[in-house]
């Protein structure tokens, strides 16, 4: 179909999005109500389906409108990018930055930095999708996902942004009842907290002994009665004293300093869980993700 979208419609279209109205649009970019209108109609007549669903009090997109918006966004995005390289000038921290996180790191560290971050950068729109596994690599769906642990994928860019350790930790009322643990075997006489997240081996606990060349690694298979898939949950089932978890430090530090929780194995290490931010090589000197990653590094310190 010859001329279906048109360069014109993606900034239109974004612009009605945003504005949440045909009348607020009209405001915005300086035209008369029925001008918006008409302007839509010929769009959705061009490309046959209805982008926008209207009443007389409300407005809202269909299916087909919102993908047709998702796409109107990252193209006016790479559009900005391919001008700002191109012209060789500094770019600038502006246009829609499409972040990913995990649901309990994201809602409790990444998210309230976001919001200073675009009160900081007022030119960027911001989209955060909170996930409980890291979406594949090989996906255009974000600018920027903050992570822990760097991706073996040469293809991207993972900027370090702190350290951060997996401890194993339980309630001094589990302790009191079970026993503390003195060397990892002695895991498999516990109850353990499951956690299944990401691809790594569940119920696999690699523990290291000793530093250097005098190190000794040992996977201890655990067993436990509870098991989920979000660390929160984990960590109240924890503080619960139904058994023995590993979650990452930036997750249990407040209970380990009230007491709630005490450290289990402390002479033993975990695999490192650093957090990092990875982005395309594509986008690595767009102004926005540099300004973002730079904030969150800054955030983080």
């Amino acid at each position: 179909m010859p001329n279906a979208i048109q360069a014109a419609d993606l900034g239109f279209f974004s612009a009605i999005a945003s504005a949440g109205s045909l009348s607020a649009a009209a405001r915005e970019l300086g035209i008369s109500t029925p001008a918006v209108s008409k302007h839509l109609a010929l769009m959705e007549s061009r490309v046959g389906v209805s982008l926008v669903s209207r009443t007389t009090r409300r407005m809202s997109l269909t299916p087909e409108g919102e993908v047709y918006l998702e796409h109107a966004r990252r193209i006016l995005s790479e559009i900005d990018d391919m001008a700002q390289l191109i012209s060789g000038a500094k770019a600038s921290a502006k246009g829609l930055l499409r972040v990913n996180a995990t649901l309990g790191f994201g809602r409790m560290h990444v998210a309230p930095i976001l919001s200073k971050f675009v009160s900081a950068f007022p030119d960027v729109e911001v989209q955060l999708q909170l996930s409980v596994n890291p979406p594949p690599l090989t996906e255009d769906a974000f600018d920027v996902c903050i992570r822990f642990g760097a991706p073996p994928d040469a293809r991207v860019i993972a900027k370090h942004i702190a350290p951060n350790r997996r401890l194993l930790c339980a309630s001094p009322a589990y302790i009191a009842k079970r026993g503390t643990p003195k060397v990892p075997s002695d895991l498999v006489k516990h109850n353990c907290i499951g956690i299944r997240q990401g691809e790594e081996a569940y119920g696999v606990w690699r523990l290291t002994s000793g530093r250097g060349r005098a190190s000794t690694t040992e996977a201890v298979k655990t067993r436990g009665n509870l098991t989920t898939n979000d660390g929160e949950v984990a960590v109240n089932w924890a503080l619960d004293g139904h058994g023995i978890l590993m979650r990452a430090e930036w997750d249990i530090e407040r209970h380990l300093k009230s007491g709630r929780l005490v450290q289990v194995l402390p002479q033993c290490h975990t695999p490192d869980a650093d957090i990092y931010a990875v982005y395309p090589q594509r986008l690595q000197n767009a102004g926005r993700v540099r300004a973002l990653v730079e904030f969150v590094t800054r955030s983080f310190k």
